[in-house]
């Protein structure tokens, strides 16, 4: 009995845990910040990788690509992916993804009335 209340305990853990958001990067311009900025901004990348990328960008000038900052020792594919969203390279920000059905919604119902 001890071994199955055990294991539904570990289960709605495990369930709990996978349940939780996971830490939501700050969109941040890595042309532009500051090392600091760049570190509190994105998830997994500390003040020295952060540094990392503020000389990067002083020798090579400024990263186009999210997949430019591989070139950074120590931030690989999953580092990117897990910031994908919040890494800028320009002081714009794009409108947030869920606003995108929206309007496609909103389009559809207003030609549905014209028409």
């Amino acid at each position: 009995m001890h071994s199955k209340l055990r294991h539904l305990l570990a289960t709605l853990s495990l369930a709990a845990t996978l349940a939780l958001p996971a830490f939501a990067a700050t969109p941040v311009n890595v042309n532009k910040a500051d090392a600091k900025t760049i570190a509190q901004a994105l998830d997994g990348i500390g003040p020295s990788k952060a540094q990392a990328i503020v000389a990067w960008r002083e020798a090579h000038g400024p990263f186009k690509r999210v997949e430019d900052l591989a070139q950074i020792k120590g931030i690989g594919k999953s580092t990117l992916e897990r910031n994908r969203e919040a890494i800028r390279f320009s002081g714009d920000l794009p409108a947030p993804r869920a606003e995108a059905p929206r309007k496609a919604a909103h389009h559809a119902a207003g030609a549905a009335a014209k028409g």
